[in-house]
Parts: C-alpha cells; structure tokens; sequence
C-alpha cells in the first residue's frame, strides 16, 4: 500500500494511491483507517512530505564503504543525530545551497516512518512499530560539517531534508535496491543489505535513547558514492520497491 499525504483543492489530506488515482482516506493513518470514495487522479494532486515529522532521527556511518570513503572507522554502535522538522521538503521542491557554505552534497537514503509511540523495544518486535517507508536526502554542507567537528549545522538547514514520494507499506527493508541520480547519472548504487545495523536493530537502540512518536522518522544511513550538489542540478534518491525522489538544487 502507497501512502500519500497531498494538497488537492487546497486541503492537505491523506490517501492511498492505486494505479494513477488516490483514494482519501477516513480515519487515522497512523491507527485504524479506512479507504473512501473520494479520489483525484495523481496529476491534480500535490505530493507533499508523506508525514510531517516532530523530529528526524539520522545515522550517521551505517554503511561499510561511505565511512571507508569519507577516511574514518567502522562505528563500533549506531551514530545517531537529529535534524529538525523545518527541514523537510516535499518532493519536487528545491534544495537551497546556504551562503555560508561552499560543499553540499547528496546522501540518498531509506527513512523508515514510525507508526505508534516506540519506546524500549527489542529488535524482533519493531515491525509492530513501523507504518512503512520511504526515500531520503540527508542532505549536508560537507565543509561545515568537517570545520565543526559535530554535524548540527552542516545538517540543519532548511531544505536539507527532502522525504517521498510516499510511504510504501508492503516491503521488507533488508534487501533493497538503493540508488542516487545527480543530472541522471548514477552515483550511489548499493543496496541495504549493506548496512552495519539493519533497520529493526536501529530502531531498538534508538528507541532504548528517546521516545519516537508517529510520523517521526529514521534516516538510516547512506552507501558510498555521496558528492557535491551545484545549484541548477537535479538529484534523484531511488529504491525498489518504494519509488524515486527528486529534488532540484537552487
């Protein structure tokens, strides 16, 4: 099931989409909810950020290769890190460089979106606490993050958090395609099964440090291959079974 959250006539809804149609839906996306009768076809609708999360939670390092490439070890636990809600865009809006700084780049990524209030939970039961998943933009100001030494700013601007198109309900995360387009070429190409800490092991620590509460999201990490950004390029963030996010940079 494709979750989409959209402006249609000016209401922001939720809905379900089915072949080019969607399907608003009656009750709560995060609990019990049903199908309705009103539908508008996918090309009248505005696809927004598929939650509006009250915080991100992100790993940093969670793929063998991107620590190997950016020149540092292999994480002995999760490095998690936040950024906060005013930096999420929706798809198809625009990535905007900061003046201060001179690298931003790419960090293409599955977000995991939680489904009820998660606290303390073992590994094998974190399923129950996810709703589905989607495309990811750790986007970051690569300079500002070694000139800092903790990644709070290089991670924190407005924008540098692109999520959609939509959450997908019925994948498994353990092996997925993940790949990221910048101008249509390929840039990162790997897989999930790559990571260090699969997804239900991440949400177990995670939640063992802080409550996460629905519609918050986990950013789980990037693979090799992240580069920097110009502005008029086009970045495109892929994974199977899930769909494509693409953002342009200004």
């Amino acid at each position: 099931m494709k979750i989409v959250r959209f402006k249609c006539e000016q209401e922001i809804i939720y809905g379900v989409l089915e072949a080019d149609s969607i399907f608003e839906v009656t009750g709560d996306v995060f609990g019990e909810f049903n199908m309705g009768h009103r539908s508008c076809s996918i090309s009248e609708a505005t696809l927004l950020s598929p939650v509006a999360p009250s915080k991100i939670v992100c790993v940093g390092k969670n793929y063998r290769e991107h620590a190997l490439e950016m020149g540092e070890d292999i994480p002995e636990e999760p490095i998690i890190f936040l950024k906060p809600p005013t930096a999420v865009i929706n798809p198809g809006d625009c990535i905007v460089c900061p003046d201060m700084s001179k690298r931003v780049d790419y960090e293409g990524e599955l977000a995991v979106v939680i489904k009820s209030v998660c606290k303390n939970v073992e590994p094998q039961d974190a399923p129950k606490y996810i709703l589905g998943y989607t495309c990811g933009n750790d986007v970051t100001a690569r300079d500002l993050q070694r000139k800092d030494g903790q990644w709070t700013r290089a991670k924190s601007f407005d924008t540098f958090c692109p999520l959609g198109p939509w959450i997908e309900t019925d994948i498994t995360p353990e092996n997925l395609k993940l790949c990221t387009y910048l101008n249509g070429k390929l840039k990162q190409n790997s897989s999930t099964a790559m990571m260090i800490t699969p997804v239900n092991e991440l949400i177990s620590f995670i939640s063992r440090i802080m409550t996460l509460l629905p519609g918050d999201v986990v950013m789980t990490g990037t693979p090799q291959g992240i580069g920097p950004m110009q502005k008029g390029d086009t970045v495109e963030v892929a994974i199977e079974g899930i769909g494509a996010l693409k953002n342009r940079v200004i």
